[in-house]
This record gives C-alpha cells, sequence and structure tokens, in this order.
C-alpha cells in the first residue's frame, strides 16, 4: 500500500514537471512562430528590391549609381567599352575618368608595377561618349624623380603633369609618400610664376581628383609622416588662384570641378553677385553639367536638384574675376580638431575674387547634406572655412541662419575654402522590452537560485560536502548577473524623446564640432554592461572550477585534493575575470580615448559590442568573452564525458543487483552535472547559423534551457536531496496538525484531503530513496564500493 501511495506521489510530481515543461515548449513554440510571421510582414518594402539595376542602390528616395552607369534606374551605360591602342589594352573606363593599362611597368624599372599607359573617356557638349589618345608614360620615371624637375617645368609642364596623371592612376597603389610627391608637383603646375601652359595645368585637376579617391588612411598617415601643412597649403591655395584664371570656362573632374567667372569692365555694383550650383548627379561623381553660374542674381535659389550652392556678394566695382573650386572629399584638409568616423563625404566649397581683402565681399551658401537617412538623422552642423593661420577649421566670421527641409544655410563675410561640419545621431533599433519567455525563466531562475544559496548556507554542517562553497559561488554569480540582465540590460536612452527634425540652428551657437558621430554617453549602461561581463565571466569559471572538483573527487579518489584548493580556486573564481575585465576596459578607453564607451558595449543594449572599429576580429566580445568562454566549456565537456563514462554510466559486473543504479537515477544524474557545467550553453554556437529560421529556433531553445539554469540547479540539487525532502516533510506535517487543530465540523471533504495528506506523508521516505541528490559524497561511496569489490570478489 505504501508503494502504491509514493507511486502516486511520483506520477504527480511527473505529471506536474511535463506540463511545466510543456508550457513553456509551447511559448517558446509560440513565440518563434509570431517572431517569424512578424519577418514576413515586415520585410516588403515600397522600393522594389530590384528597381535600381547594375549595383545602383536606393538612397534618398532616388537611385545611386555606380560610375560606370547613370539613369534613374541605372540602367544607361556612362563608360567607354574595352579598347586597345597598340600594344595597351583597357577595361571599361567611367566617363570623365583616366583608365589605366593593363600592361605595368617591368620589376627592372623606376616605376615597377605601376601601368604603363593611361586613357581619359570622355563626353561631347552633345552627350557622344568618346575615348581620348593613349597617353603613355616613362616607365624610369617616377613621383620622387618628379619632384626634382620642377625647376623645369615652364618647359615641361605637359610632360611632367602627364606623368604625374599616369603616376596616381591606380589609386590602390598610392602610398601616403606618393601623395606627398605628387601635391607637390601638381602644386608646382599650378603655381603662376611656373608659367605652366593650359593643358598641364587641366591634366593637374584630374591628377587632384584621383589622389581624392585613395584612401582616407592614406592621407593620414601623409599628414602624420610630413610637414603636410605647408605642401596641401601650397596646393589648395594655387587651385584658388588657378580658379579665377580660366575666364568662363570651367575644368571639371569626378573629384574636383574648377569654375571661372570674368565680370565686364562696363558692370555695375550690382552684377557682380554670382550664384554658383552644384547640381545633384545619378553618381557621387562631379560630371561636365553638374555646375551652374549665374552672374546679376540677388538671393540663393536650391531646388530639389541642388546639392551645394553658393552666392559671392561683392561691392568692389574694380573687381574683375571671381573662382569657385568644388572638392566632392575633404582629404586636403586634414583637420586636428574635427574626426571623422563615417564615410559620408564632407564637400568643400571655395570662394575667391581678384582683389585682395573681404571688405565688402560676403558670402551665402547652402548645403544639401548627403548621408544614410536610414541609419542616421542630422543632428547638428557648423558653418566653416579653412584657416591658413591655424592650419584648420574655424567658425570667425560665418554663422548659421536656418535649416529648413533639410537644406543647410550659412553666411560668411569673408571668401575663402567653405565648409559645413555635420555631425549625425544614428538611429539605432532598441530591442523590445524582454518578453514573457525570457521574463518568467529569469524570474523561475532568481528564485530557485536564491531558495538553493539559503538552503547551502543553512544545510552546510549537515551535510558536510565540499561542493558547498564551489556551488554556492556558481548561484551567487548566476543570481547577480540574472538580476542585472532583468533590471538593467535595457538601454535608458531607448525612453528618450526624440525629434528627427531637431537640428540645432541658433546663430548665436555656430560652434565648431569635434566629430562627425554623436553619441548620448550613458554611463549607467557601460557600467552595467561592465558588470554582466564580469558576473557572467565569474560564471562560467566557476563551471569550469566545479568541473575540475569533480574530476579531482570522482576520477582521483584514491588522491586528496591539493592543499588551500577551496582558497586557491576563489581567488582564480573571482579574481581571474576582473582582471580580464579591468584589462578590456583599459585597452579600449586608452586606444579611444573620451569617446570609448561605445567601443566597448552597445547601444541598443547594455553589452558588449559585437563588433570593433575593423569588425569582430578587434571585438571585446570575442578576446575578452567568446574565447575565454569558449575554452572553458570545451574543459567542462571533456570532463563530463569522462565522468559519464567512468563513473556514471560505467556498469559494473561485480555489483549485486540491490546496489546497481536505476537508469532514472542515472538519468538525474548525468543532468545534474550538465546543469553545473553549463554544458547547454553550446547552443550559443548555433545562433550563428546563416538560416534564419534555424537560428529561431536555436535561439529559444537557448532561451529555454539557459534562462531557466537557475531553477533546473534548485530541483536537481536542492529539492532532491534528503535533507530538503525531509524538511519539506516536517514542514507538512506541521502544516497538517495546524489545521487539524482547527475546531471545526469536517465535510466528507476536507477528511478525504486529510487522509491524502498522510498518506503523501508516509511515501515521502520511500520518494526520497528514487530521487537522491547528486553528491560528490554519493558517487565517491558508489565508486569506493566498486573498487572494493573488484578487490574481495567474495563479499
Amino acid at each position: 500500500m505504501a508503494s502504491c501511495r509514493a507511486c502516486d506521489l511520483r506520477v504527480l510530481v511527473v505529471i506536474a514537471c511535463g506540463l511545466v515543461t510543456i508550457i513553456i515548449l509551447a511559448l517558446g513554440i509560440w513565440m518563434t512562430v509570431i517572431t517569424v510571421h512578424k519577418g514576413s510582414l515586415t520585410s516588403s518594402s515600397t522600393i522594389p528590391i530590384d528597381f535600381c539595376r547594375n549595383g545602383g542602390t536606393w538612397e534618398n528616395g532616388r537611385c545611386v549609381c555606380p560610375d560606370l552607369w547613370k539613369g534613374r534606374r541605372c540602367t544607361i551605360a556612362n563608360f567607354c567599352e574595352n579598347s586597345t591602342y597598340e600594344s595597351f589594352t583597357f577595361d571599361r573606363i567611367p566617363v570623365g575618368k583616366y583608365g589605366f593599362s593593363h600592361q605595368r611597368c617591368d620589376k627592372d624599372t623606376l616605376n615597377a608595377g605601376n601601368p604603363m599607359a593611361t586613357r581619359l573617356c570622355n563626353i561631347t557638349k552633345y552627350g557622344v561618349i568618346v575615348l581620348q589618345n593613349v597617353t603613355i608614360g616613362n616607365c624610369n620615371e617616377n613621383l620622387e624623380t618628379l619632384e626634382k624637375q620642377i625647376d623645369n617645368i615652364s618647359s615641361q609642364s605637359l610632360n611632367i603633369s602627364n606623368e604625374a596623371q599616369i603616376l596616381t592612376s591606380d589609386v590602390k597603389r598610392i602610398t601616403p609618400d606618393n601623395v606627398t610627391s605628387a601635391t607637390r608637383v601638381v602644386g608646382q603646375i599650378f603655381n603662376t610664376s611656373r608659367n605652366a601652359s593650359f593643358e598641364a595645368k587641366a591634366v593637374a585637376v584630374a591628377t587632384v581628383s584621383q589622389l581624392l579617391e585613395a584612401k582616407e588612411d592614406v592621407f593620414q598617415s601623409a599628414a602624420a609622416a610630413t610637414d603636410y601643412d605647408d605642401t596641401f597649403a601650397t596646393l589648395i591655395e594655387q587651385i584658388e588662384i588657378y580658379s579665377m584664371s580660366l575666364g568662363n570656362e570651367s575644368v571639371v573632374e569626378p573629384n574636383v570641378a574648377v569654375q571661372s567667372v570674368a565680370f565686364s569692365s562696363e558692370g555695375t555694383e550690382q552684377s557682380k553677385n554670382v550664384r554658383f550650383s552644384v547640381k545633384k548627379g545619378t553618381s557621387d561623381s562631379l560630371t561636365s553639367g553638374s555646375t551652374v553660374v549665374e552672374t546679376n542674381v540677388d538671393a540663393l535659389n536650391p531646388d530639389m536638384e541642388t546639392e551645394l550652392q553658393i552666392l559671392l556678394q561683392t561691392s568692389k566695382s574694380d573687381t574683375k574675376s571671381c573662382g569657385f573650386v568644388v572638392y566632392q572629399k575633404n582629404k586636403l584638409f586634414q583637420s586636428k580638431t574635427f574626426k571623422t568616423k563615417s564615410d559620408f563625404s564632407q564637400k568643400i566649397i571655395s570662394s575667391k575674387t581678384d582683389k585682395n581683402g573681404d571688405e565688402g565681399t560676403s558670402v551665402n551658401i547652402v548645403f544639401n547634406p548627403r548621408y544614410d537617412s536610414k541609419e542616421f538623422q542630422l543632428y547638428s552642423y557648423a558653418c566653416v572655412y579653412w584657416s591658413f593661420s591655424k592650419k584648420d577649421w574655424d567658425t570667425n566670421g560665418c554663422h548659421k541662419i536656418k535649416a529648413t527641409d533639410g537644406l543647410l544655410y550659412c553666411h560668411c563675410n569673408h571668401t575663402t575654402n567653405f565648409a559645413v561640419l555635420m555631425s549625425f545621431e544614428k538611429k539605432y533599433k532598441y530591442p523590445e522590452s524582454l518578453n514573457i519567455l525570457s521574463s518568467v525563466g529569469c524570474a523561475l531562475s532568481i528564485t530557485g537560485l536564491a531558495l538553493t544559496i539559503v538552503f547551502q548556507i543553512v544545510t552546510r554542517n549537515v551535510r558536510k560536502t565540499s561542493v558547498t562553497w564551489v556551488l554556492v559561488s556558481l548561484c551567487i554569480s548566476m543570481l547577480i548577473f540574472n538580476l542585472l540582465f532583468v533590471f538593467g540590460i535595457e538601454n535608458s536612452n531607448k525612453n528618450l524623446k526624440k525629434d528627427n527634425n531637431t537640428i540645432q540652428t541658433d546663430p548665436d551657437r555656430n560652434e565648431m564640432l569635434t566629430q562627425d558621430i554623436y553619441d548620448v554617453r550613458n554611463p549607467t549602461c557601460t557600467v552595467v554592461a561592465a558588470l554582466m561581463h564580469y558576473f557572467l565571466l565569474v560564471t562560467f569559471t566557476w563551471t569550469g572550477l566545479s568541473a575540475a572538483q569533480l574530476y579531482f573527487l570522482l576520477i582521483r579518489t584514491m588522491k586528496p585534493l591539493p592543499q588551500y584548493f577551496i582558497l586557491f580556486i576563489s581567488l582564480i573564481g573571482w579574481g581571474v575575470p576582473a582582471v580580464v575585465v579591468a584589462m578590456t576596459l583599459g585597452i579600449i578607453s586608452s586606444q579611444n580615448g573620451s569617446q570609448w564607451e561605445l567601443n566597448y558595449r552597445q547601444e541598443e543594449i547594455c553589452w558588449l559590442a559585437v563588433s570593433g572599429n575593423n569588425g569582430l576580429i578587434t571585438s571585446p566580445l570575442l578576446w575578452s568573452f567568446i574565447i575565454p568562454i569558449t575554452i572553458i566549456l570545451i574543459n567542462n565537456i571533456v570532463i563530463f564525458i569522462i565522468i559519464i563514462v567512468k563513473v556514471i554510466w560505467k556498469t559494473n559486473l561485480n555489483l549485486t543487483s540491490t546496489k546497481k543504479v536505476s537508469s532514472l537515477k542515472k538519468i538525474l544524474n548525468t543532468l545534474s552535472i550538465s546543469v553545473v557545467f553549463g554544458v547547454t550553453w553550446i547552443l550559443a554556437y548555433f545562433m550563428l547559423i546563416g538560416n534564419e529560421d534555424v537560428r529561431i529556433v536555436f535561439n529559444y531553445m537557448f532561451c529555454l534551457l539557459n534562462t531557466t539554469q537557475g531553477l533546473q540547479i534548485f530541483i536537481l540539487h536542492t529539492v532532491r536531496t534528503k535533507i530538503f525532502q525531509s524538511k519539506a516533510s516536517e514542514v507538512l506535517k506541521s502544516l497538517s496538525l495546524s489545521t487539524g487543530r482547527v475546531k471545526l465540523k469536517p465535510s466528507v471533504t476536507a477528511m478525504r484531503l486529510r487522509v491524502r495528506m498522510y498518506n503523501m506523508l508516509r511515501s515521502l521516505p520511500t520518494l526520497s530513496e528514487h530521487f537522491r541528490l547528486l553528491e560528490p559524497s554519493v558517487i565517491m561511496e558508489e565508486t569506493t564500493l566498486s573498487e572494493s569489490d573488484q578487490a574481495n570478489p567474495s563479499i
């Protein structure tokens, strides 16, 4: 009868656990279906995927085409086809650019590895695309030797200019030394005292345009290695002077446009106003139709196609000419105060008159910034000019007028090189609050961990097992991590109200910017990320130490634990993760200065940054978390397999049938070890699978098993102990007695409840025999017994 009652209780426990498991699994499946359904609903776009052809991308309501294509959908050819001239072959060349030959200079020449010839693809005023003649270079000339020929520029200007253009045609091969040498050469070609030919200067503009295609770090290295200030400044000043010498003509290259305006000697003061506009194209390159000049105007007049516009106003009646220069990229203007992180182009516009002094001269400028509006929004901007005395950007004499319809307006009371320095705020996609599955799982884990800690501490003298400190340390670190995860994982910046149209336009606050990406700092989120980083590392470290301790207790049973083992593992468990976190914070903060926070953590959530400056390979997530826990997990899994094979599932034929362990107990013992060793965390690696549907399934499996890890520890390492069951039995008995002392007229139903309670209490001793705690002392006892049986077969 007693065994039947015990069997009934076991059935009830199994049914209850099964129901909880089914409910949790159902929640996981339901959330998976909902997520997949939401993804299918939101995957559609207002713009067809294949609307922009030939590599074009949809940005700000239009297709931005690569250099080889143009048109509304990037379907109109904008290149010269593959060509051959004598022994030289050329690939497709975009309109307005020079293409270089496949043939390279021999390795025994000064110009080894560089193209031997170049060819320009041009477009006539009637819109016909034509190939220009091939320019053949000298393989025994390089940029360093051209520098030595500066004194001969007057007589050989075109030859030197062509050589410089050929030597910079392959932008992938441009080095910092090449940038410095080429800048010096073309700067002297523009120098009026050198009397270079008109054709040589036009080719020099193409050389400058090619140089601007080089990588930003190449210019930064050139700036750091040489006295670039004078070199670059000389080139910029000479191009300004050159811009006033073209009459009413222009020279337009993909990254540089130069425009001159000659005033009539009969003009009045009112006719000295000139408006110069740069129109949007289907690509980022300037073309011959990109610039427009209008005279005798009074105000700015931007339209939807305007990318940049400047109005030059002068009251000097003797002004004979003015010039404009547009730089598509700001690489010649290496600022010491304004640092860029994004690849958004910072255009530069220069205006200059032929009269010295800026009295009676002013400019109004409007910029239409181009950036990825899906990921960024404009936060602030500053109207600046390039100060040759400071060799940096300055705001003196410039102020902001207004910002309407996405256009930025500036006014300056002098002429020089102008720019709008822009600061962008990233549109972070903050995740939704923790879903029901995560919240319920974490709540159960927190409760289970707290009860386990209390139980382990209160009953430590009764149980007298050496795993108490290891298990308590593991539970404490896991409990703190779960609390931080529940209450601190969300970034409070998520709740800040942001207006997408808010731009600082106060004319009295035309302040110099220091960087192009603005981040709302949140030290609290950084602290939470660091604490979560630390306690999760502590948790994994203690799982590894738990594995090491069980290995000593179960596999090396005849050898005592090393001296000061507990002290030693405590220093490792709590100290090593602190060193890892401290080193990570120190290295990142020293490398990134005051803006280091988002190089350590994410903005979307208070957790480690997924990618660093150079991708995942430099991210703190990889080096200070993934690699350490991978090493620990490999160690834990190896020890787990050894214990499973040699201890728990080992078959000993010398044992009698009464001493053999049931399969159910073996399974429970296996689960007990796997939970403490953190084996289920290997599911995190399956979350890296590229297939979205498969990844979602593993995401929820990982969530189910690891958010409830604390609950699993409570069930397998606390509820299964005989001490806990006896204490629970005493509590139930006291509750039964207290209810029995209440003097009420018992009903039939109350009597039945008392009978069932009594039968359940009587079955507890039997139940405890089937659900025993996986304690090292128990397993050690069984293992020792097995070894003694082998030594004494007669027993």
